[in-house]
């Protein structure tokens, strides 16, 4: 049912909008982190915003736990709801490499930002959703799109159950396989499969083997067993840990699930086995805590980003690999910079340019990195002797550091007026 909080909207720093403006109302497609952060930033900015969810009922996360980056917890703070996050996620305050048990180092960091934060999906849809009913913003679910209908003055969304929705313009927040990219663009390319398949497990620490070191909670370590890549996380009642298992098989989310959990875990103890702490992580997850992501996705450089009154973001546009740490961050920085070129820029179609301007060479960038790191996720014996010889120097790079700070310290200015003319290799938005 929709959510009919009317709580007003949290005040805005600077005016909402311009005299001349002709985006006062978005449809914003998809419920789950790109969709509630761009709505209630809408409605900061001055713009009418209501969210349609395909799902019937508030999801619980589908996906598992994701890394937060210092970037997107500070593009949450315009929206209010960093602190929310921070309350639900578990700081990463250190994090190494191991290569088949052996210990590789710690990975770079920057000690002068605040850390990773680690949050199941199910608590941050919660927060990002709170934040957008705190804005005013309606929440609808069980509205799956199946077209538009534009017009010189609007856009018409027509769902499912047989209703519609009319605004100025419609946002495509709906994920890696997303309608309204297709709508855009029946060309446009559908994200790419990784060749990996995604788990999450929780291990108790009873379940544990006593004199079996996994850390203390704040660190992860970041595993290449020898056959499979896996990371791990403590926290304060047991280990977290993420299994990213070689398939040539593509199977979506309800694909996988048709396997059963026990079927999951006798195939992931098979490809673990031998390896120290992933032998015992497999060997201590039960079917109820096992969850089952399916295929892990990366997105390839989308051409149209918009089309007339309908525009994409976050995940629908830019999907990078989970290895780079930053698809919900780049998502969230998306849609806030949207609205704010909605805000300011005096139609859709100059808004739209700006928003890809700024947007699209940062986000492919921290894409092919990437789809680099996914390489070496699956090494064979050659490579893996290799990586242990090579991974060290990279680790401690100036280089590595210096890719590391574009990416977190990257920040956006709400209070500064978007222009026509921004462009992504100059933006003002980067902290240095």
């Amino acid at each position: 049912m929709p959510d009919n909080d009317t709580n007003r909207p949290l005040p805005s720093t600077r005016p909402t909008g311009r005299p001349d403006a002709r985006v006062r109302s978005a449809i914003v497609i998809g419920g789950g982190i790109a969709g509630p952060v761009t709505a209630a930033a809408l409605t900061r900015a001055g713009i009418e915003a209501a969210v349609y969810e395909a799902y019937p009922e508030p999801s619980g996360g589908i996906g598992g736990s994701l890394a937060l980056a210092p970037n997107g917890v500070a593009a949450l703070e315009i929206v209010g709801a960093a602190d929310a996050v921070r309350e639900r996620a578990l700081p990463i305050t250190a994090s190494s490499v191991s290569i088949a048990d052996r210990p590789l180092g710690a990975t770079p960091s920057l000690p002068d930002l605040e850390p990773l934060r680690m949050i199941g999906r199910g608590p941050l849809h919660e927060a990002l959703r709170t934040a957008a009913r705190q804005a005013g913003v309606p929440l609808h679910h069980g509205r799956r799109l199946v077209g538009v209908e534009e017009a010189p003055d609007g856009v018409t969304a027509r769902f499912a159950d047989g209703s519609t929705a009319t605004a100025d313009v419609l946002i495509g927040a709906d994920g890696a396989r997303s309608t309204v990219r297709r709508l855009i663009d029946p060309q446009a390319p559908a994200a790419d499969y990784t060749g990996m398949l995604g788990f999450e497990g929780f291990v108790p620490h009873d379940a544990l083997p006593a004199r079996l070191d996994v850390g203390t909670p704040g660190e992860m370590v970041f595993a290449f067993g020898r056959r499979a890549y896996y990371l791990y996380w403590p926290t304060p009642d047991g280990v977290g840990w993420g299994v990213n298992l070689p398939s040539e098989t593509y199977l979506s989310y309800a694909d996988a699930r048709r396997t059963p959990a026990e079927e999951w875990l006798r195939i992931i103890r098979e490809r673990y086995a031998g390896d120290r702490p992933g032998a015992a992580l497999a060997a201590g997850t039960v079917p109820e805590t096992l969850q089952v992501v399916g295929a892990l996705h990366i997105m390839p450089p989308v051409p149209h980003w918009s089309r007339g009154r309908l525009v994409l973001v976050g995940d629908a546009v830019h999907a990078p690999s989970n290895s780079t740490g930053q698809g919900a961050s780049l998502a969230i920085e998306s849609s806030i910079e949207l609205a704010r070129c909605l805000r300011d820029l005096p139609d859709a179609g100059s808004a739209f340019a700006a928003y890809e301007r700024l947007r699209r060479n940062r986000v492919e960038t921290i894409a092919r990195r990437g789809a680099k790191l996914n390489h070496a996720k699956t090494p064979g014996p050659i490579a893996r002797a290799l990586m242990r010889l090579i991974l060290p120097a990279m680790l401690n790079r100036t280089s590595t550091l210096d890719v590391l700070g574009r990416e977190q310290r990257f920040r956006i200015d709400w209070d500064e007026p978007a222009r026509p003319e921004d462009l992504s290799g100059s933006q003002r938005a980067i902290a240095r």
